[in-house]
């Protein structure tokens, strides 16, 4: 089951990047919980729930920036997982680029993303999912 979670993520993750959201929406549970960390690093805090709320944030999200994500590196940890990356995101209006890491801990329930947290800190994200982080020498 937990290889399945990751192609649907990969799928999800593929989707969004090409501008379908109904796409996405295919991978992810209609009772989805999303935290984003963006729109709560502005608002305070943030939860889009259901697929209406995922529409919503990608509405929002995508008035301002274009954004395109890969996630090369995924732990897999059985029913959830963790996707770590660095975001490149283009202002809409300024054209400003800027380029952060973007990390999410994502659960799931009949292998559709049900809850689904933002994390601008790869070593937060890897805690959130009580997975020690990895030191170098």
């Amino acid at each position: 089951m937990s290889q399945e979670n990751v192609e649907a993520f990969k799928r999800a993750i593929e989707a969004f990047n090409l501008g379908d959201v109904e796409a996405a929406l295919e991978d992810i549970h209609p009772e989805v919980e999303w935290h984003p960390v963006l729109q709560a690093s502005v608002a305070g805090s943030a939860v889009y729930r259901g697929h209406d709320g995922v529409r919503e944030m990608w509405r929002d999200t995508h008035q301002a920036f274009d954004i395109h994500a890969g996630y090369p590196e995924i732990r897999d940890l059985g029913d959830c997982l963790v996707a770590l990356d660095h975001v490149r995101a283009i202002g809409r209006g300024s054209g400003a680029v800027t380029e952060s890491p973007l990390c999410y801990v994502v659960e799931f329930r009949d292998a559709k993303g049900v809850r689904i947290r933002g994390y601008l800190d790869p070593a937060e994200a890897l805690e959130a999912a009580e997975i020690p982080e990895e030191r170098g020498p």
